[in-house]
C-alpha cells in the first residue's frame, strides 16, 4: 500500500456529521505510515464508481471504501479485473463486508489494521437483470444479491429515515413486509450437475450470499458461504407462509437455523430466475443492498477477479 484513494459518502450512516472528521483521522494514520493518501467525496448515486475508475487511471494502488456496503458496492464495479486493491472502512448503516473481515472498530484502528493487511485475490458474484427501462443490465456484488422480499425491503427504505433510525428502520420495514406481502412465487433454474437435466424450483425468495458472516443479529446466514468460493451459497424460500418466514428468522437470530423442504440451502456456480408463467407480479432485484431492477435474472461467480485487503488471521 503506497498510494491510497479514500472514497467516502458524507451522507452514509447515522452520524454523517462526523464522516469527514473520520476520513481525516484515517488519512493521518496513513500519512504517519508513509502512505500517500487522498480523499474523494461522493455526490450523486453512482459517483463512487466514477471516482474509483478515475483512481485506477491515476495510478492509485489501493482504494478504501469509507461508508457502508452500498459505497463498497459502487467501488467494486470499477476494481474488478484490475490489480488495484479494495479496503473497507465501516462508516455506513449496513457494514456486512466489514463485519465479515473483522473490521468493526474505530476508523483509526481500522486504518492500522488495513496497513497490516495482505492483498488477496477473491471471487465476486455477478448479477444480470432487467433495468427499469427494460434494457439488460449487470452488476458485480460482494456481499449478497437477492430476488423477492429482501429486495422489496431495500426498495422501501427511506434514506432520511435510514440516517435517523439506522438499523431500526430496516426492522420496521421488514415487519411491514412480513405482515402485508403475499410473497409471490417465481422460478429458479439450477444448471445440470451431470446427473440429469436442469432443476427448476418455485421460490418466493432467493438470496445468494458471498460473505461468511453478516455481523449483528444475522451473523452466519448461509453456512459455507465465502468470498473465496467459486460457487454461490443460496437460501431458497420455497414457501409463501408468513409463519415459516418468521420462524426461520427467529432461528437465525438465535443462531440455530436449519434447512428443510421450505427453506433450502443451495450451492451452484450459477442460477437463472424468471417469472412464473402467467404471473403479473413485479419482483425486485437487489445486490449489496442496492435495488437494481427486476426479473429475469442470472447469477454467477466471477473467479479470482478482485483484490481485497484481508486482515491478519481473518478467513472471510
Amino acid at each position: 500500500m503506497r498510494r491510497v484513494a479514500l472514497i467516502y459518502n458524507p451522507a452514509s450512516g447515522q452520524y454523517s456529521a462526523r464522516r469527514k472528521a473520520a476520513v481525516g483521522e484515517i488519512k493521518a494514520v496513513l500519512h504517519q505510515a508513509g502512505v500517500e493518501a487522498e480523499a474523494f467525496e461522493t455526490g450523486a448515486p453512482g459517483s463512487a464508481t466514477i471516482i474509483a475508475e478515475q483512481a485506477v487511471r491515476d495510478g492509485f494502488d489501493t482504494v478504501l471504501a469509507c461508508g457502508g456496503d452500498g459505497t463498497a458496492h459502487e467501488v467494486v464495479q470499477s476494481l474488478v479485473g484490475t490489480d488495484v486493491a479494495l479496503g473497507v472502512v465501516p462508516l455506513g448503516t449496513a457494514n456486512a463486508l466489514a463485519a465479515d473481515l473483522g473490521l468493526i472498530a474505530s476508523p483509526t484502528k481500522v486504518a492500522r489494521i488495513l496497513l497490516a493487511s495482505a492483498p488477496a485475490r477473491i471471487s465476486v458474484g455477478r448479477i444480470h437483470y432487467e433495468e427499469k427501462t427494460g434494457n439488460p443490465g449487470s452488476r458485480y456484488f460482494i456481499v449478497a444479491a437477492g430476488i423477492g422480499a429482501d429486495a422489496l425491503l431495500m426498495s422501501r427504505l427511506d434514506s432520511r429515515l435510514k440516517r435517523r433510525l439506522g438499523y431500526v428502520h430496516y426492522l420496521i420495514e421488514a415487519f411491514r413486509i412480513w405482515a402485508t406481502s403475499s410473497f409471490p412465487l417465481f422460478e429458479a433454474e439450477l444448471p445440470s450437475n451431470g446427473n440429469g437435466g436442469a432443476r427448476v424450483v418455485e421460490v418466493s425468495q432467493l438470496l445468494a450470499v458471498r460473505v461468511r458472516s453478516f455481523g449483528g443479529v444475522l451473523r452466519t446466514l448461509a453456512p459455507g458461504a465465502s468470498l473465496r468460493n467459486g460457487s454461490l451459497s443460496m437460501l431458497a424460500f420455497k414457501t409463501q407462509s408468513r409463519l415459516h418466514y418468521f420462524s426461520f428468522l427467529l432461528a437465525v437470530i438465535a443462531g440455530r437455523h436449519t434447512f428443510n423442504r421450505d427453506v433450502e440451502l443451495m450451492d451452484s456456480p450459477s442460477i437463472e430466475c424468471r417469472a412464473c408463467n402467467g404471473s403479473a407480479e413485479q419482483l425486485f432485484v437487489e445486490a449489496d443492498g442496492e435495488v437494481l431492477g427486476s426479473l429475469p435474472v442470472r447469477l454467477e461467480v466471477v473467479p479470482h477477479s478482485l483484490t481485497l485487503l484481508i486482515p491478519p488471521g481473518v478467513q472471510p
